[in-house]
């Protein structure tokens, strides 16, 4: 284990030593998985998975001291190994690993500053996360949320009786597609314009219309802290009452 005298100091180093602690990581969890399989046996003591800055990895015990040098990674991996599917316990392991990635190289970067931060963040960000690796997903966008079922698909954004904000991330092309079909006749109550998944649209509470948001000028952001939204015509009609 690195001592603190021999620690990565700027962006390029703590960058470099993640990558390698990563690929010592993935290394046990893909090439010489059937070795780390057997040493994670469920009758042993609490055992971690680490990854060395040499593009090693080793399955032991946690560190003795309190606090240890450096985060230390998820304890008793091996506990469960022998209750659940072989899959999803290496998809568990690497969701671990992947925060226990993260710790160690912003616990190196406790000194950087704002930008330097941001720098590190952006390059660990480029790469895959040991657990897309594991279970063979590329990155990809977020998946839709349980609020999907509602009308508001794509970066609308529709707000449900209680007044809860329903918001969907933008999804893959193929639902890009769906989101077209499923919308299609569905015309802007300001400019008549047709619904379009990439632009962000709202529907009035009131009235049940949809609009673009540039056309009744709210952005996602003010629509987040709008518990009821009603559009300009009833806006305008309540006011007359």
């Amino acid at each position: 284990m690195a001592s603190i005298s021999s620690s990565p100091r700027s962006v390029e180093e703590i960058f470099k030593d993640y990558s390698a602690r990563r690929v010592g990581i993935l290394r046990a969890l893909t090439d010489d998985v059937d070795e780390f399989y057997n040493l994670c046996d469920p009758e042993k003591e609490n055992l971690c998975l680490y990854g060395h800055p040499n593009e090693t990895w080793e399955v032991n015990l946690p560190a003795e001291e309190v606090p240890p040098e450096l985060p230390e990674p998820a304890l008793g991996i091996n506990f469960a190994r022998d209750g659940m599917n072989r899959r999803d316990w290496l998809s568990l392991v690497a969701v671990h690993s992947d925060c226990w990635l993260l710790s160690v190289a912003f616990y190196f970067g406790a000194r950087l500053n704002r930008n330097e931060r941001k720098r590190l963040f952006s390059l660990i960000n480029e790469v895959p996360t040991v657990f897309e690796v594991v279970t063979e997903r590329k990155p990809i966008k977020d998946k839709p949320s349980a609020d999907s079922g509602s009308k508001s698909r794509g970066s609308s954004i529709k707000r449900s009786s209680d007044g809860q904000v329903k918001s969907t991330p933008k999804l893959e092309d193929e639902s890009y597609q769906e989101d077209e079909e499923e919308h299609g006749e569905t015309l802007c109550g300001s400019c008549g314009g047709n619904y379009s998944a990439d632009e962000f649209w709202i529907g009035c509470d009131i009235c049940e219309k949809w609009y673009h948001g540039k056309c009744v000028k709210i952005t996602p952001a003010k629509a987040e802290s709008i518990k009821q939204y009603k559009c300009p015509s009833c806006t305008l009609k309540r006011s007359r009452q």
